[in-house]
């Protein structure tokens, strides 16, 4: 996609070195090849200019040597280039753009500072559509036919997007399965389809011509109801697929690692981090396509490998981080710098930043103010610092976005300083200001001033706290004795710590003791007992078999769980837990299932198979129904394992029996990643697909025919017009994968989350995918959400992987920011106890009698038992009374408040 160049630097003759503006801030600069010095060795007036030394025109290729003891590759992928293909019209009609153009329009830094327009003449789209599987999902000659896994769920995205900067935007999405398949993506799907203006139409569609007077785009497309129809696009979004990294059998040859037949890494069935090569492995996409998440826990199973892998040098090269020592400022009058984000233009564009600073100057004890573009980068973390020092700053506000994400980081940018990290605030005019108000610019720039102003309030009665160091106990719990479960506690046990593996049943192995082999072809019988004898034989992994978690206390680096089980009961002391629970299979009460004994699970049936059931390998014909028991109003998600486990069936069957007739009747087809190559196999095997649609789902009877007892599934044909009638000897139900039964309580005795679904909630879907909000507790496995063997081995790794970041330390640092009970005014009413969701809080006997004492370890500083207290006997540090009430004094003036109080009294 070529961008309008927004400036072209003067200092530059040849005009060589660009700079991207947004708001007449400068973005970033490149020098591209017509730089005389590149070509000739002459000029270097950039360099001489550039006052922060970012140009040296006289670096050479340099090769460095690393000694290593083992290399993770984590190389990513490229987007599918859709030039390479005339079909597409890309590069040819200029109102036709990848989905990695359209990300960059739909950004704030982009080259129209997130203003959505086509490029042909910078207009506003009305009518835009996208086109799925561009360079994926392909059955000819040389192109992809796996599944790119994430361009259905960035699409949806997209079209999110593009609705809320144009609310009347017409949005139509041609696809050919919608591939919801992740953790809360089919909520996400029918949140986009309800959308008004939005259309997804199953399709394919091609791009016909580009009409000369507008450069719009027309498309062909057919329909079931329509035919073969043609419409009229201002702008067309090619969903991309993706590709393995270039020059990737380069790199495969210099790494002396294997390809798929793909072009992406080869790796182990039973182990997706391991290369053909011992010591090397593999994280992220380079794996196979896949979605943030996924590539965020291979990296921490990658590690925790290479920590098995490197275990015998572990602690050798490890440095520890040295602070300056703290300044003792709270005797000093406050003198405040305020750093104002720009945040590229998500802020920016919106917020009058100039004027917002000159503003900040006027404010009582503000001695310093200045704007940043992003205050989180590295160089901007370093000019806070620098600043603290120049202008002798004691207090800082940083105007910026939440806290949640990136208050961590200005805590530490003051430590860097010398300055007690809790003499920062923050005020958040990105969430609670300019991507809610884009609309209103001059409001938003008014209401960033005041949180500014109350945020300087505020600051002016910081106090210094002292966060607590804890000794981290090196022993870990995990519960759950499942594949997820052993994996992760073998893997921390291969690095030298104590493991506690707690399993409800009688034998390890969970779910996977029900499951023969993996559509790719792992014999997962065996490979499970091996797995279960190497934690049997494993030193320090300890077992309890039909065992339940009766108790749970402590906090992060010392736990203690009550566990009873023949043995009776069994106190452990652990510094972290893992929760690997497992999930099971939906007993379905539809379509005869317990009333005919032909009617079974997709896992029932896979039992029979294995067993070489005669009945079942000598049926003339076999039915499968997917979405049995989810994608409905009482589970409204996608259990993402029964597609694939319906084609693994299929073509288990036909292996054994090629003149089978197996159908399968599904609303998507969802074989994401190189799964697509099994649904395209079991297609050319004459399996056939049959779809339906949810409000019109199979009708099942029993009936006999010619003498033979069957199954008769009727289902309506849109083609046809009429019901089509398969009879079947068996019926597979592809039943939905549910919560394991207990959930519950696990969940309340860890302080572990439950997500609508009944699923266990991670800490934050894209950047802690196996963590809890309760820090020191992790999760893996079915647990968190239904998945194939081999992605629950990718998570029981990365759930290892975190776990080991705490208990490798020999402490731990807990918040400041914790309440803090006066006795005297406590009446030990013991509101406070029951209102806490922590257990933080308990009485205490004192020379007063008994009262109330909070744990501040345990305290995460939500303020609620202060809110209940009715002598006002809880205080919670860093958010004091006299702190918040001097952001409500700020806020409003005394004027303002009197008039308020007028108005109600009058409206009495």
């Amino acid at each position: 996609m070529q961008y309008p160049d927004p400036f072209n630097q003067e200092i530059s003759d040849n005009k060589a070195v660009h700079i991207y503006y947004a708001q007449a801030i400068p973005l970033v600069a490149y020098i591209d090849e017509s730089c005389i010095y590149i070509k000739e060795k002459k000029c270097r007036i950039c360099e001489r200019v550039c006052q922060n030394n970012a140009i040296d025109l006289r670096q050479t290729p340099q090769e460095i040597k690393i000694n290593v003891g083992a290399i993770v590759l984590a190389l990513g992928l490229e987007p599918f280039d859709p030039s390479l293909k005339d079909e597409y019209g890309y590069g040819k009609m200029r109102n036709v753009v990848t989905s990695m153009d359209f990300e960059r329009l739909l950004c704030a830094t982009g080259p129209y500072e997130g203003e959505i327009l086509r490029p042909s003449d910078l207009k506003h789209p009305h009518r835009v559509a996208w086109i799925q599987c561009t360079g994926s999902r392909r059955v000819t000659e040389g192109d992809n036919s796996y599944c790119s896994a994430v361009c259905c769920a960035y699409t949806q995205k997209q079209v999110i997007l593009t609705k809320d900067h144009d609310a009347e935007a017409e949005c139509t999405i041609f696809h050919n399965d919608i591939r919801a398949f992740g953790k809360d993506f089919e909520q996400y799907y029918q949140r986009t389809e309800q959308l008004s203006g939005t259309r997804f139409i199953r399709s394919y569609a091609s791009i016909v011509r580009e009409v000369p007077e507008t450069n719009n785009v027309v498309l062909k497309y057919a329909t079931d109801d329509d035919g073969v129809k043609e419409e009229e696009y201002d702008l067309v979004v090619l969903s991309v697929g993706l590709n393995p990294p270039d020059d990737v059998k380069g790199l495969a040859d210099r790494f002396g690692i294997e390809l798929n037949s793909h072009g992406f890494c080869k790796t182990d069935p039973s182990n997706l981090m391991k290369t053909s090569r011992p010591g090397i492995y593999v994280s992220g996409a380079f794996q196979g396509p896949m979605d943030i998440p996924e590539s965020v826990f291979t990296a921490s199973a990658a590690g925790s490998l290479c920590g098995e892998f490197l275990n015998y040098r572990r602690g050798r090269l490890t440095r520890e981080r040295i602070y300056p020592p703290e300044k003792d400022v709270s005797q000093e009058e406050p003198r405040i710098g305020v750093f104002v984000c720009r945040c590229g233009a998500n802020i920016g564009r919106i917020v009058d930043v100039p004027s917002t600073v000159e503003y900040a100057l006027t404010l009582p004890n503000v001695v310093y103010a200045q704007e940043q573009l992003f205050s989180c980068a590295t160089n901007s973390a370093k000019e806070i610092t620098d600043k603290i020092e120049e202008q002798g700053l004691n207090r800082v506000v940083v105007a910026a976005c939440s806290p949640r994400t990136l208050e961590p980081l200005f805590h530490d940018t003051l430590r860097e300083a010398g300055i007690n990290q809790y003499y920062c605030d923050m005020a958040n005019i990105r969430e609670h200001n300019s991507w809610v108000h884009a609309k209103e610019k001059e409001e938003a720039t008014q209401k960033a001033k005041d949180m500014i102003r109350m945020s300087v309030a505020r600051t002016r009665h910081l106090e210094p706290l002292q966060e607590i160091d804890l000794p981290v106990n090196k022993s870990a719990l995990v519960v759950g004795g499942g594949i997820a479960g052993m994996t992760c506690a073998l893997s921390m046990a291969n690095q030298g710590h104590e493991v506690y593996l707690v399993e409800k049943e009688a034998d390890l192995g969970g779910m996977a003791r029900k499951i023969h082999y993996t559509l790719e072809g792992l014999n997962v019988q065996v490979y499970l007992r091996d797995l279960v004898r190497e934690v049997y034989k494993h030193p320090l992994v300890h077992v309890l078999t039909e065992a339940i978690v009766t108790e749970a206390t402590g906090y992060v680096g010392n736990y203690v769980t009550k566990v009873t089980s023949e043995r009776g009961v069994t106190e452990i002391k652990h510094g972290a837990a893992v929760i690997a629970v497992g999930a099971e299979e939906y007993k379905p009460i539809e379509y005869l299932y317990g009333e005919n004994d032909r009617v079974l699970t997709s896992v029932e049936l896979e039992k029979r198979i294995a067993e070489e059931d005669e009945g079942v390998i000598k049926a003339q014909s076999v039915a499968m129904i997917q979405c049995v028991g989810c994608r409905n109003k009482d589970r409204d998600y996608c259990s993402r394992v029964c597609c694939s486990h319906s084609i693994k069936n299929a073509l288990k069957l036909k292996e054994k029996n090629p003149q089978m007739n197996i159908y399968i009747f599904f609303r998507d087809m969802r074989t994401y990643g190189f799964k697509e190559d099994y649904y395209l196999e079991a297609s050319d095997k004459d399996v056939k697909f049959i779809r339906y649609e949810p409000d019109d789902k199979p009708q099942v009877k029993a009936t006999d025919k010619e003498g033979r007892p069957v199954l008769r599934v009727t289902i309506p044909d849109p083609i046809l017009g009429q019901n089509l009638e398969i009879d079947a000897d068996y019926l597979a139900l592809a039943a939905a994968v549910i919560p394991s039964r207990g959930v519950k309580k696990i969940s309340q005795l860890f302080n572990a989350a439950l997500g609508p679904d009944g699923f266990f909630k991670e800490a934050h879907v894209k950047l802690r995918p196996v963590d809890f909000a309760t820090d020191g507790v992790f999760l893996c496995g079915t647990a968190h959400y239904p998945k194939h063997i081999s992605e629950t081995i990718n998570q029981a790794y990365g759930a290892a992987g975190r776990a080991l970041t705490l208990l490798s330390h020999d402490s731990v640092t807990v918040s400041g920011s914790v309440c803090e009970v006066k006795e005297n005014h406590c009446i030990s009413c013991g509101a406070c106890i029951t209102a806490c969701a922590y257990g933080a809080i308990e009485f205490r006997e004192t020379p007063r009698g008994k009262k109330a004492w909070v744990n501040p370890v345990i305290c995460k500083g939500d303020g609620l038992c202060n809110a209940k207290c009715p002598t006002h006997a809880i205080y919670l540090k860093h958010f004091t009374d006299e702190e918040i009430l001097s952001q409500i004094d700020a806020a409003f003036s005394e004027k303002e408040v009197s008039q308020q109080i007028e108005r109600a009294v009058g409206d009495v």
